[in-house]
């Protein structure tokens, strides 16, 4: 098979004028393409009016060697990878089953990946299984009444299930791992066009079901289940480099006998990271953004995005990504869009405003809506220890929770009253999708001085970009503060603390990933590692 790559056609073309191109793109007759089938559809909106459709398609041609050889030079045609993943061999005995700390998508994968190689791990998940969650998290959202243990951070199916539910990264995946999380999505129940759209979501109610089916997958391969159920602890023998894990003790009393474990807990187990710097566990602290969510119509940005194609059915709801380098030394960037989505609560503690997004897969919700953040550094905005961040995310949330008045509200602000430096008093034409609810304040009271300025600079440039942007009504909601996790717990080559043999740090939480799909990636490296440790 051969890959073609950058193969675009009008938005409106037919099957035929798809063919046509291709084979014009080979330098062969149609009918010389035996068969096709598309890897990957995306779109090029760079010219307003005049979008394209951008395709990756593999074909069966005749004469393949010889193509290839014609067309060496063409980075945009070559022989189709082979992307297929083989479970890793197991060499050893294990002493004990191995753990998996935390049900989110890398913890989802790295079990199930365990579970394909015959090694039947025990999943250990603080929060409450997927279905429980949900009433939970909605009951914050509709009745203000917060679960510490089961809301939009904790709970089977990670953060990740209350978001938009996007399955694209930008990160190195050389062994198509990627590949590996969309097929076993597809067949836990998600759309097949995620193994080929560009940009690929499944929304939050169809995330469900799928991580309901990984979840049947891995029991029936052996796995286990133990909700509701904290790490408290580890018992570890041995001293210095020689230092190992031998148990993880839980909050049910338990002592379970444990010599490798993957530690998958997601960028808000803030007791678990005080629990591992207690132990000694090498962690550093790293950079992270804090800001708003900011809220437009979606009609305006569709037709800042698509002009007179705005609302065709191939298209979808318009998204974006903005990024600007501000005077004050600052990124600013667009984070997390979710188009036709809607801005959620998000604290995993009490008496303290998150806002995060989220989509459903129809993403037909009234706004678009997007954290707008800024970056922020250790030694510079916080202390440079590993812990130092979360007191600076804690802080910050607390701020917005009380400016919020309380009852888990957030702070509001119109994008107008924002730049001129005044308290909103009421809101405008753009309806807030927040709940419980929002207090229109000022949002200088729940950030720090160098991100309101640096959003001040860069919101009246964004709208060169997307028309519209700046507009007085656009809603500002706060705070965003879990972009990613504050800190990183190390590891060596061989994916394992260098402070704490036995224990692999894994995923969002651990500092190595970034969305759904890089989490999952992450969580089948992590899971191989364990097994060649046998």
């Amino acid at each position: 098979m051969i890959r073609v790559s950058n193969l675009a056609v009008p938005l409106d073309h037919t099957d035929e004028a798809l063919e046509q191109a291709l084979a014009a793109r080979l330098g062969v007759k149609a009918e010389d393409v035996r068969a096709y089938h598309v890897f990957r559809r995306g779109h090029d909106a760079r010219k307003r009016g005049r979008i394209q459709l951008v395709y990756t398609l593999d074909c069966d041609v005749a004469s393949e060697e010889t193509l290839l050889q014609k067309h060496q030079k063409d980075p945009h045609i070559r022989p189709t990878p082979d992307m297929r993943w083989a479970p890793p061999s197991i060499v050893g005995q294990l002493t004990s089953r191995p753990v998996v700390i935390g049900a989110g998508p890398c913890g989802l994968l790295a079990a199930l990946v365990l579970a394909q190689a015959g090694l039947k791990p025990i999943i250990i998940e603080r929060g409450r299984a997927v279905r429980n969650r949900t009433a939970d998290t909605f009951a914050l959202w509709r009745k203000s009444l917060f679960t510490a243990e089961s809301n939009v951070q904790f709970g089977e199916g990670g953060a990740g299930t209350f978001s938009d539910g996007k399955l694209y990264s930008g990160v190195s995946d050389p062994r198509f791992l990627g590949r590996k999380v969309l097929e076993e999505f597809v067949k836990a129940g998600a759309p097949e066009e995620i193994l080929y759209l560009s940009k690929p979501h499944i929304g939050t109610f169809r995330l469900v079901t799928v991580v309901q089916s990984l979840r049947a997958q891995i029991e029936e391969l052996g796995g286990e289940y133990r909700f509701e159920t904290r790490v408290e602890g580890f018992d570890t023998e041995g001293e210095g480099d020689e230092r190992r894990l031998r148990a993880v003790c839980l909050s049910t009393g338990e002592t379970l006998p444990a010599d490798r474990v993957i530690l998958a807990v997601g960028h808000s187990a803030r007791d678990t990271f005080a629990m591992l710097d207690t132990l000694g566990v090498e962690m550093k602290a790293k950079p992270f953004s804090i800001g708003v969510r900011i809220e437009h119509p979606q009609s305006v940005i569709d037709v800042a995005r698509f002009g007179p194609q705005a609302g065709h059915p191939l298209l979808g709801a318009a998204d974006y990504k903005l990024v600007h380098h501000a005077s004050t030394g600052r990124g600013v960037y667009s984070f997390c869009m979710c188009p036709g989505g809607q801005v959620v609560a998000a604290t995993s503690e009490a008496e303290q405003v998150v806002t995060n997004g989220m989509s459903q897969y129809s993403r037909a919700e009234r706004n678009a809506n997007s954290g707008m953040v800024v970056e922020v550094r250790p030694g510079v905005d916080y202390p440079d220890h590993a812990l130092s961040g979360i007191a600076f995310q804690r802080h910050w949330e607390k701020a917005a929770f009380q400016a919020g008045g309380g009852r888990y509200f957030a702070p509001a602000q119109r994008v107008g009253d924002f730049l001129a430096g005044r308290a909103s008093t009421q809101l405008g034409s753009v309806v807030p999708s927040y709940q419980p609810g929002v207090t229109p304040t000022d949002l200088a009271r729940c950030l720090p001085d160098c991100v309101v300025a640096s959003l001040r600079e860069a919101l009246p440039l964004f709208e060169r970009k997307i028309k519209g942007y700046a507009m007085d009504d656009a809603v500002m909601t706060g705070v965003e503060t879990r972009t990613s996790s504050p800190l990183r717990i190390s590891r060596d080559k061989t994916g394992q603390s260098p402070t704490l043999r036995g224990l692999f740090p894994a995923g969002e939480g651990a500092g190595y990933a970034g969305g759904i799909l890089s989490a999952g990636i992450d969580g089948i490296r992590v899971a191989e590692w364990l097994a060649q440790s046998l």
